[in-house]
């Protein structure tokens, strides 16, 4: 008899985001009148910059002609991209990264998911709590995290690292040892980031206790602060203990274009084993590749033109989350984020569940936004807001709010 991966019967209910779109679907189906503005999803709204739809133009074209025509990419990625991220993203802020250690992909949510099946079921995570559900769920599905706690709302061999107000929405080392250990600065969901200084004491702690650091900077672009690493290679000894993920997505608008990448360094070992070695051969296997025409439109993000192109639709969020989070303190909410990352993170009014406020901002005011406790059980009483919208809509949003609460 055919027989399924009983992991999956241990996560609680579909993904978060497929729980929030079912809810705003039905919702509209009961209200036909009612016209929701959706604050909840991370999807960029802004078009292309016009440098990287110009790169795209070309590669189309180069695609129609026999002489330049592409099939499978190269298992790495294309040599023209992997240089180019190499010099601009890495060795332009001191970090010591090569081009044949960066692994092009379709997105970092991927990779992010994927990078767990390199390391044994018998390693314990630590995670950040709350944090991007991706990461539990991918090693609730490998078998590495035990059962689930309902009552808790977290997993029961998962080392739960609290962000909390006090201390900055930014993890302490735990005590226990985790083998795998998932930092994400800018943090999806708070918004919050994290001192050099700090990064480097979970670099020591990492290479003392043979652990790994799996770190995604997918909103690297989105830091203003000073003295804010903008990579996790910007620290002594990162080399010896990290992988990090990176992603198009959000940095340039490619939610529907695809493209991220992730970085190995060569010296990075477990048990006396390559793990890029490991990634190589799990990409190899079962990945064929970013296509050619998105590798040349990533290739754009770091020309001068589409670098200045990419900064001013950052700006362009980074002007909407002030708009959220100035509206929201003005309307006496408590909220944080909003400055080196396009989240609003804010506290519940009258102590209401994230889910009982979610309700109530749909029904109140028809804004849609994500309950913090889907990010972990020490986001219950906060809720996520994204920058991504347009802006008459942000501002309408704002506006609805103030007058619902």
């Amino acid at each position: 008899m055919t027989r399924i991966n009983n992991n999956f019967l241990k996560l609680p209910g579909s993904y978060l985001f497929s729980t929030i779109g079912k809810k705003i679907r039905e919702y509209e189906a009961a209200h036909p009148g009612k016209r929701v503005i959706r604050l909840g999803i991370g999807d960029v709204t802004q078009p292309i910059a016009p440098e990287i739809i110009g790169a795209l133009h070309t590669a189309v074209d180069e695609m129609g002609r026999s002489e330049t025509f592409k099939g499978y990419a190269p298992d790495l990625g294309y040599e023209f991209l992997r240089s180019v991220i190499a010099e601009k993203d890495y060795r332009a802020r001191g970090c010591d990264i090569s081009a044949d250690e960066i692994f092009i992909s379709d997105g970092a949510k991927c990779d992010c998911a994927n990078i767990q099946e390199v390391f044994g079921t018998d390693n314990r995570i630590g995670v950040q709590d709350p944090v991007y559900p991706v990461y539990v769920d991918s090693n609730v599905i490998a078998g590495r995290t035990g059962l689930y706690d309902e009552k808790k709302g977290c997993f029961n061999d998962v080392i739960y690292m609290p962000c909390t107000r006090e201390t900055g929405f930014a993890p302490v080392i735990p005590k226990e040892r985790p083998d795998l250990i998932y930092l994400c600065f800018p943090n999806n969901p708070t918004g919050a980031v994290i001192k050099r200084e700090e990064l480097q004491s979970w670099v020591d702690y990492a290479c003392e206790n043979g652990s790994v650091i799996l770190y995604d900077a997918a909103y690297e672009a989105y830091i203003t602060e000073e003295n804010v690493p903008h990579s996790i290679f910007e620290c002594e000894g990162a080399r010896e203990c990290a992988i990090e993920f990176r992603s198009f997505s959000k940095t340039a608008g490619f939610t529907g274009l695809r493209l991220g990448f992730t970085v190995i360094p060569r010296s990075l070992k477990a048990e006396g084993v390559s793990i890029w070695e490991l990634w190589a051969r799990r990409h190899g296997t079962m990945y064929n590749g970013a296509p050619y025409i998105v590798q040349r439109a990533g290739e754009a993000v770091y020309s001068e033109a589409g670098r200045k192109q990419v900064r001013e639709q950052i700006a362009w969020y980074m002007e909407n989350a002030g708009i959220i989070s100035e509206g929201l303190k003005e309307a006496g909410f408590t909220v944080y984020g909003g400055v080196n990352a396009p989240y609003i993170w804010l506290k519940t009014p009258k102590n209401m569940t994230s889910w009982e406020f979610f309700d109530a901002l749909l029904e109140r005011a028809n804004v849609a936004g994500t309950p913090g406790s889907g990010f972990g059980p020490h986001g219950e009483n906060y809720f996520r807001l994204t920058a991504f919208g347009g802006r008459e809509n942000t501002i309408e949003a704002v506006e609805r709010i103030k007058k619902a609460f």
